[in-house]
Formats: structure tokens, C-alpha cells, sequence
């Protein structure tokens, strides 16, 4: 894998991994990670598929101006990237906060530059519960938060960071007990190059979306993972798998390294599913 970068629209640098051969397939990783998550997917997916491995602004190796920590900055930083790279008929697998930007991308740009396959692994539509949902819009949205007050504890927490166990006491339970202590180490240096200030401003972003209405309209074929040990509910996933006109699930066990983080920890599983969807 060679490091490049590309400059979005409005003038930041982006960085990226690259290297294989094949139609262009984007690994976006999620809030605060870098492209070094999607390590165990380098040598499989460069068998069929040009790869870049993008780090989201602020992220990682890019460039950390002091705005755009949105999720709708986001899509467009992606289509920027398409745009000067000049990608067609690529794939794109997104974890966590990255599948949001791919909905918030395919409502842009879907029909000026869409992916034509995509994988979304283990984010809900909506983080953030209202106060007139049922128990089961609820559950099927994924809210984590039920109220401001619960997301502004969380927010807090993430300015107060200070350090790598500072982080791993708010992302450690998204692991089986079978990670390795110092990779799951290594993971958190990685997240901690964005700025906390910025994490926390992207996280408050992302928690406040409901991207329920989008994802009718969404008709690429889709490939859903989730774990038995994610922290959202599993039917937040099959809700998403139903709402999504040509999307199937895919679950992990926890034996199988079912947790937020499924490609992180079982990333033979994940290859062996994720390229037999993106090749078939």
C-alpha cells in the first residue's frame, strides 16, 4: 500500500492508502479511525480491487482545518475525492460513521457519481431517540442516546480526553474479550490523532441525524454486518436491511468476533463474505 493524498473542493488535503488492481473499492472507516483499521482487508481486497483507504479529514494523516466536522462535509469531501480521482463504478465499504457519509453521499451525488456496490458495517439510522418514538422505532432506529442530556455526557467526555485510556474507557465495550490488548491499543494512538475537540463536534453531528428517510431511496445492492456483541440492537440492522430496497444482513456470532468492530477482529470472515458480495 503506497500514501497519497488529494485535495478536496476546498482545499484540504486528504490521505489515503492505495495499491492493487481492479474496479476501485473506497475502505472509509468510522469516527476517529484511521486507515490502518482496515489493515486486515489490505492484502485480500488488492487481489480484486484497486483500494483506497481514506482518512476522513482531521483523521489519521489528513490535513486538520478547524471546520467541517459534519457528516454532510464529509459526503462532499468524498465526492471530491471521486471527482479528482476520477473514479466510476467503484464499491465503497463503510464502518460505523462512514456508512452514514455513504447515505449522505448517494442522496448528493447518487446520480452524478454513485458507488454501485456498498457494504455497511454496524451503524443505525437514527443514534438519538425522540421523545414521541415507540419502544420499537426505538429499538429499530438504534438510538443508544435517549435524550440530549445522555449525549452530552458523552461529548463531554470525549473534550476531557487526555489520553489512550482516557478513549479506551469510551470505546473499549465496542470489542469482544478476545481482541488483542496491544492492536486495541495501537487502534486508540490511531483515533487520537484527530483533535478531540474536532471527535467531539463529528460524533455530536452524526448522533443528531435520521437518515430513516434516505435509505428507501438507496437501490445499489448493499451488504448489511453487524455482530452479536455490538452495542446497537440487532434490529437496528435488520431494520435497515428491510428499509434498503436490495440490502441483505449479515450477522457475526461472538465467537466469530461479532462486535462493532467485526472486520478489525475477524478480518478472514469479513474479506471471505465482504469480496464474495463485491465480486459476485
Amino acid at each position: 500500500m503506497e500514501r497519497k493524498t488529494v485535495q478536496t473542493r476546498d482545499g484540504v488535503e486528504l490521505s489515503y492508502l492505495t495499491g492493487g488492481q481492479g474496479r476501485p473499492v473506497f475502505l472509509l472507516g468510522g469516527w476517529s479511525q484511521t486507515a490502518t483499521v482496515y489493515a486486515g482487508q489490505f492484502a485480500d481486497f488488492c487481489q480484486s480491487h484497486t483500494v483506497y483507504a481514506l482518512e476522513n479529514r482531521g483523521h489519521g494523516d489528513s490535513q486538520k482545518p478547524s471546520d467541517g466536522y459534519r457528516i454532510e462535509r464529509f459526503a462532499k469531501d468524498l465526492f471530491d475525492v471521486v471527482e479528482a480521482l476520477d473514479l466510476r463504478d467503484f464499491d465503497a465499504v463503510g464502518h460505523s460513521l462512514s456508512v452514514a457519509m455513504l447515505w449522505d453521499y448517494m442522496e448528493m451525488f447518487g446520480t452524478e457519481r454513485p458507488a454501485r456496490r456498498l457494504i455497511c458495517i454496524d451503524e443505525p439510522a437514527a443514534l438519538m431517540a425522540r421523545p414521541s418514538w415507540t419502544e420499537k422505532e426505538t429499538n429499530e432506529a438504534g438510538s443508544i442516546h435517549p435524550n440530549l442530556e445522555s449525549l452530552d455526557e458523552m461529548v463531554t467526555a470525549i473534550r476531557q480526553t487526555r489520553s489512550i485510556e482516557d478513549h479506551l474507557e469510551i470505546i473499549g465495550g465496542m470489542f469482544t474479550s478476545k481482541v488483542n490488548p496491544a492492536a486495541l491499543r495501537q487502534l486508540a494512538a490511531e483515533n487520537l490523532k484527530l483533535p478531540r475537540e474536532y471527535a467531539a463536534s463529528l460524533i455530536e453531528n452524526l448522533m443528531m441525524q435520521d437518515w430513516r428517510p434516505l435509505l428507501p431511496n438507496i437501490h445499489q445492492p448493499t451488504l448489511v454486518f453487524t455482530g452479536e456483541l455490538s452495542w446497537h440492537p440487532l434490529a437496528s440492522q435488520q431494520f435497515i436491511a428491510d428499509t434498503m430496497p436490495n440490502a441483505s444482513l449479515e450477522v457475526f456470532s461472538e465467537a466469530e468476533g461479532g462486535s462493532h468492530f467485526l472486520m478489525f477482529e475477524n478480518p478472514a470472515l469479513f474479506n471471505e463474505k465482504a469480496l464474495g458480495f463485491l465480486n459476485s
